[in-house]
């Protein structure tokens, strides 16, 4: 017998870096295995960069890479110390 198919507890999170003068944006962190080339950014009318991911509750770290530069979320003030002794930004999803 079939099981019914449970309802996905993922969570719609959306990444933006206002940058207008960047020619290339991607957002690398934990959920992707700090995967440079996973998610590009699409830069928007206004020079906002933005990025949708689908996200399980949990802690997550990430930065943005704007033309080979790592950048820090500038709208996220919650951060970590990385082993590079930088900082990466924090993430913490919930379910609803």
């Amino acid at each position: 017998m079939a099981m019914p198919a449970s309802k996905s507890k993922k969570r719609r999170t959306v990444f933006s870096l206002n940058a207008p003068e960047a020619i290339q944006v991607s957002l690398a962190g934990d959920f992707n295995n700090w995967d440079k080339t996973a998610h590009p950014m699409k830069k928007n009318k206004t020079g906002t960069w933005e990025k949708i991911l689908m996200l399980d509750a949990g802690r997550y770290e990430y930065k943005f890479l704007v033309d080979g530069q790592w950048k820090l979320d500038q709208h996220n003030s919650l951060t970590s110390m990385n082993c590079f002794g930088t900082k990466n930004n924090v993430l913490i999803v919930t379910h609803p």
